[in-house]
């Protein structure tokens, strides 16, 4: 179920059905989380989409911005502790944090 829920989390990022993937992977973490645990790489997947639909979002108010920050950051160090720093998915996820610390600091500046 919980990697249905990232792929159908992910295609709907795509189609840019923010509000939709941004609600399914609220109701997903939790799951995976209890089900599966913090550092299994289907929780880890989940909550960087989630952090992703975050940031990647037209609308995405600073706390929007903080909130993707810091859940890539906490996603960041597991992937880099669990997989490695050379690992592909760890890489993903650098390349969303770097974009997110942008995309914040020019929403602070604009402020």
């Amino acid at each position: 179920m919980t990697m249905e829920a990232g792929n159908y989390a992910t295609t709907l990022t795509t189609l840019r059905r923010i509000k939709e993937a941004k609600s399914l992977t609220r109701k997903t973490i939790p799951v995976a989380r209890r089900v599966l645990g913090d550092d299994h790489d289907l929780t880890l997947s989940l909550r960087w989409i989630y952090a992703n639909t975050l940031s990647m979002s037209e609308s995405a108010t600073i706390a929007d911005l903080s909130e993707a920050l810091t859940t890539l950051e906490s996603v960041e160090m597991s992937y880099k502790r669990v997989f490695g720093a050379s690992h592909p998915e760890t890489q993903k996820v650098q390349k969303v944090l770097e974009n997110a610390r942008a995309k914040l600091a020019r929403a602070r500046a604009s402020k």
